[in-house]
This record gives structure tokens, sequence and C-alpha cells, in this order.
């Protein structure tokens, strides 16, 4: 029997983090979970997730932090990140992104809100 892919979680909205949750268990995943940008940058060192779901704006550090933060680490840069968040539709505009000072570096976004079918394709691809 093979592992399951381990996914990290950080939302700080906690109905979103259970939704999440339930999508990927029944996607086959074993799934951790963390509420900020804090825990995303502690739970990716020490758990070493297969892929990261990245919420961008939390209180405290917030999403753009965290990644920058996961991608300066050697033991987590190459974790693969798929951004989820309500602005979505913007960052897909890089002089927007740029304007605000938004440096993404993720390999995948999806906007909230998400359907979970939508969020195991974009997994899925991720890990593939």
């Amino acid at each position: 029997m093979k592992d399951k892919k381990k996914i990290l979680v950080i939302d700080d909205e906690p109905d979103m983090v259970d939704m999440l949750e339930t999508a990927l268990q029944l996607g086959a995943y074993e799934v951790i979970t963390g509420k900020d940008g804090q825990e995303a940058v502690e739970k990716a060192k020490s758990e070493k997730p297969d892929a990261i779901i990245l919420d961008l704006m939390m209180p405290g550090k917030n999403g753009f932090e965290a990644m920058k933060e996961i991608r300066s680490d050697a033991s987590t840069a190459n974790i693969p990140i798929l951004v989820l968040t309500a602005i979505g539709e913007h960052l897909s505009h890089t002089r927007y992104a740029r304007n605000m000072g938004l440096e993404i570096e993720a390999e995948d976004f999806i906007a909230k809100p998400v359907d979970a079918k939508g969020l195991l394709d974009h997994v899925r691809a991720l890990l593939d």
C-alpha cells in the first residue's frame, strides 16, 4: 500500500479549513492544518508536507510573508504551494501584483469560494 501524500492547509477561517480538510481526506490525502503564516512556516519545516495550500490574507504573518520564508529555507524551498485566496482573480494580472508589491512564488492559484472537485483537481496537478 502506498503512503498518503501529506497536505498542509493554512487559512484563518475555521469553516474553510474544515471544508478543505474534509475534501482532501475524501481524496485520500493526509491533512495537517494551521491558522496563520507563522504556523505555515513552522509546520512546513517540521512536517515536510508534499504540498501546501495557503491563504494569502491572514492576520499576523500573511501568506506572502510565509511563502517568502518557506522559499528561502533550503529544507522547504521545493514544496509546491497552491495559493487559495479571495483576491485570486487579481493575481493573474502581473501589473496588479507588482503594483501591490506582491511577490508570488506559488505553483498554482485557486480563487475562493472553491469546490471540492476543483480543489482536488488542483492538488492532483501539483503532485503529479
